[in-house]
């Protein structure tokens, strides 16, 4: 064989594995295979077409080969639908095999539904076999006497399939048992009642039936906790007193303003009662002075009466020191 003819060959026989690896890729042969030698009946046309509908085939073909061999008759198109609709078609067939081997009735649509709804079917079948424990944060209730109690529940819940779309999560059943501790509290007469029946709790919560509406069953509620807290009565009988005394001593100082407003006020008064006195005792020398001149008072009378005045001080004086005499001896 000639050089070209050498070069001619290998070229042929490179094109030649270019093109096999090319169809292998877009022509999943050995899922084929695989699928043939599990019994599952699927043709290689079947997978081409989910080459070109931007299906992955083994996104399809390996959970149908666990459905198969697990005895459940499910078909590719189905399988297909809910991949192109955005579910897990793997984690649905391992709830449909899990839900047949614990016998609760569960169909592929009502799978497919759950999924699509955004909750785990998968958790929910297993949670139907094996119920799952919620545990409360502290709720703080308060008794009749105003006593804190923290209360810390555990809640046994089921999954019901049935409401698990539509269903209420996790957040609503904690919430409504919450609600159902605060009332049972509230209701006691003294925290003491609590303390002693702490089953009070979980019985009066149990027959509310708070799993209405929800995805869940309750099985059970225990009370894992219950501490005694602050005295909430007391502390709001001593807001309210200290309320009432800032009430109070706003209202004296109200009081004292407007009584140094009134003696302001009175002071005022006398001030100017004394200013028209004085401005009146002003007027009296001129009176005196006219009566004088015009003749309608005499000297003598003047005298008379500048006599009577003196005479009117000159009592007044021993009258003020006889009031302080008195009033020393009274303080000795």
């Amino acid at each position: 064989m000639t050089e070209q003819t050498i070069l001619l060959v290998m070229g042929l026989i490179i094109v030649a594995i270019i093109v096999l690896a090319i169809i292998l890729t877009f022509v999943p042969l050995g899922l084929w295979i695989s699928a043939l030698a599990a019994g599952v009946k699927i043709g290689i046309f079947n997978l081409i077409g989910m080459r070109l509908r931007r299906v992955i085939p083994s996104r399809i073909i390996n959970p149908l080969i666990k459905a198969t061999k697990a005895g459940l008759d499910l078909s590719v198109d189905k399988l297909e639908a809910h991949y192109l609709a955005g579910g897990n078609v793997d984690r649905v067939v391992n709830a449909l095999i899990a839900a047949q081997r614990a016998n609760i009735p569960l169909g592929f649509e009502r799978a497919a539904a759950i999924d699509l709804a955004g909750r785990d079917v998968l958790e929910a079948v297993q949670m139907s076999v094996n119920p799952k424990v919620i545990e409360t944060p502290k709720v703080s209730a308060v008794a009749k006497d105003g006593i804190e109690v923290m209360v810390k529940a555990r809640v046994t819940v089921r999954a019901n399939i049935d409401r698990l779309v539509g269903g209420a999560g996790e957040e609503t059943i904690l919430a409504r048992v919450g609600e159902g501790i605060v009332t049972t509290v509230g209701s006691a007469e003294s925290h003491k009642e609590v303390l002693e029946n702490p089953d009070r709790i979980s019985q009066t919560v149990l027959n509310k039936s708070l799993h209405a509406g929800t995805a869940f069953e309750i099985l059970s509620i225990d009370i894992a906790d219950v501490d005694v807290g602050r005295n909430i009565g007391a502390q709001l009988q001593i807001d309210q007193a200290e309320a009432d005394k800032r009430i109070a001593q706003a209202k004296a100082e109200e009081r004292r303003a407007m009584a140094v407003a009134k003696e302001q006020e009175m002071r005022a008064a006398v001030q100017e009662m004394r200013a028209k006195v004085v401005e009146a005792e002003a007027e009296i020398p001129k009176a005196i002075a006219a009566a004088l001149k015009e003749g309608k008072l005499g000297v003598m009378d003047y005298y008379n009466m500048k006599n009577i005045i003196a005479d009117t001080q000159m009592r007044d004086s021993i009258a003020r020191m006889g009031r302080e005499e008195v009033s020393g001896e009274d303080k000795k």
